[in-house]
C-alpha cells in the first residue's frame, strides 16, 4: 500500500505509449466518495503529459451539473438520467465510438454510484471496437468513513457498496485524512479482505498518481461472475426540484441537518437571498459545499437517495 499523498508526480514516469490502442479507466465509486474529484485530477495530469483525454459521464439525474468538472477542450460524453448498466450498451457503444473518431489517447469513464462495476465492464467491451481499446480496468473510490460504517446501509445498498470495492482492480482509501490511525487500519484490513489482488492507496481528494493507475492491468471477472442486476433494483432514485424562489442560506443549511442519512448526494444551483445568480451547491453525507457562480444557471437541484418523494425543498415549486 503506498499513500498517494507522498508521491512527487514531477518524478513520476509514465509508461511508454507500446500501441495504437486507446485506454480505458472505468472510474467506479458509491455515491460522493469523490469520483469527480479524481476525474478532474486525472485529466489534468493527461493533459501535462500531452495525452488528449476524453470522458464519459454518467448521470442518475436529468442534468448533467458533474460535467461542469470537465475542462474545455476535452471532448465529453454524457448518459443522463440512467446507469450505464441500465441504459443499453448501445448507447455506450455510441458514446465510445464518437470519442474513438476525436482520436483520444485516454478515456475515462466515471460512473453513477448506483452502477454496479462488472456490468459497466461489460458494456464498454464491444465486437465494434474491441481491438482499439485497452480496458485497464476498474478504479474504485472508497469513502473511508463510508466504509467503516457500511453496517448502517440497508442490504441491498451495502451490496452494491461492497461489489464496487470487491471488482476494482485499484482502489483509493479516499478521505483518509478524517480517519485516525486505528480506522484507516481497520479498512485497509477489511477491503483487503474483500478484494486481496487489488492495490490500494489512501488519498485525500482522491489525488492519485495516473502513472499509478497506468501500470495496473485489466483484472479478469471470470466465468463464475454473472450480471447482478443491482442497478435496476436498488431503492435509490432520483428527484429533480426545481426553485421558485430565492432561500437563505442559514435556513436553508438547517433544513439539511434535517435530513435522513438515506439522501445520500445533492447537487445543483440553489438561489440564495442577496445573490444575484445561482450558487453551485454540493451535498454529499452531511458535508456541503457552496461555489458562487456569476451567470444565470437554472434553479434545479438534483437528489439522490432513497425516499425522496416526502422530502419537502425550502424555496421549491412543491414547498
Amino acid at each position: 500500500m503506498i499513500a498517494a499523498g507522498g508521491v512527487h508526480l514531477d518524478s513520476a514516469r509514465f509508461i511508454e505509449r507500446m500501441t495504437d490502442m486507446t485506454e480505458v479507466f472505468i472510474l467506479s465509486g458509491f455515491l460522493g466518495s469523490g469520483k469527480t474529484s479524481m476525474l478532474t485530477w486525472l485529466i489534468r495530469q493527461a493533459k501535462e503529459e500531452g495525452l488528449k483525454p476524453g470522458v464519459i459521464m454518467n448521470e442518475l439525474g436529468e442534468l448533467a451539473f458533474d460535467s461542469d468538472a470537465v475542462q474545455d477542450g476535452v471532448p465529453l460524453k454524457e448518459i443522463l438520467n440512467g446507469c450505464i448498466c441500465c441504459t443499453g450498451s448501445e448507447k455506450t457503444e455510441s458514446q465510445m465510438q464518437a470519442l474513438l473518431h476525436e482520436n483520444v489517447d485516454i478515456i475515462f469513464i466515471e460512473t453513477t454510484g448506483a452502477a454496479h462495476p462488472v456490468e459497466v465492464l461489460d458494456a464498454v467491451h464491444s465486437p465494434l471496437f474491441g481491438d482499439k481499446l485497452d480496458v485497464k480496468g476498474i478504479v474504485t473510490v472508497a469513502d473511508g468513513k463510508r466504509y467503516l460504517a457500511s453496517d448502517s446501509m440497508t442490504p441491498q445498498v451495502r451490496m452494491l457498496f461492497i461489489e464496487q470495492i470487491r471488482h476494482a482492480g485499484f482502489i483509493l482509501l479516499n478521505k483518509s485524512d478524517l480517519l485516525t490511525d486505528s480506522g484507516k487500519a481497520e479498512a485497509v484490513m477489511g477491503i483487503q479482505s474483500l478484494n486481496p489482488g487489488a492495490r490500494i492507496v489512501e488519498t485525500v481528494n482522491s489525488r492519485v498518481p495516473l502513472s499509478a493507475l497506468r501500470s495496473m492491468a485489466q483484472q479478469p471477472s471470470g466465468t463464475s461472475v454473472q450480471k447482478a442486476g443491482i442497478g435496476s433494483h436498488l431503492p435509490i432514485g432520483t428527484r429533480l426540484v426545481t426553485f421558485s424562489r430565492p432561500v437563505s442560506r442559514d435556513h436553508f443549511e438547517d433544513w439539511i441537518r434535517t435530513l435522513p442519512e438515506t439522501v445520500y448526494r445533492m447537487k445543483g444551483y440553489v438561489p440564495l437571498e442577496g445573490k444575484k445568480y445561482p450558487s453551485l451547491f454540493q451535498y454529499a453525507y452531511g458535508m456541503v459545499q457552496w461555489i458562487p457562480e456569476y451567470m444565470n444557471m437554472p434553479a434545479n437541484l438534483v437528489l439522490i437517495g432513497e425516499g425522496l418523494s416526502g422530502i419537502r425543498v425550502p424555496g421549491a415549486g412543491d414547498e
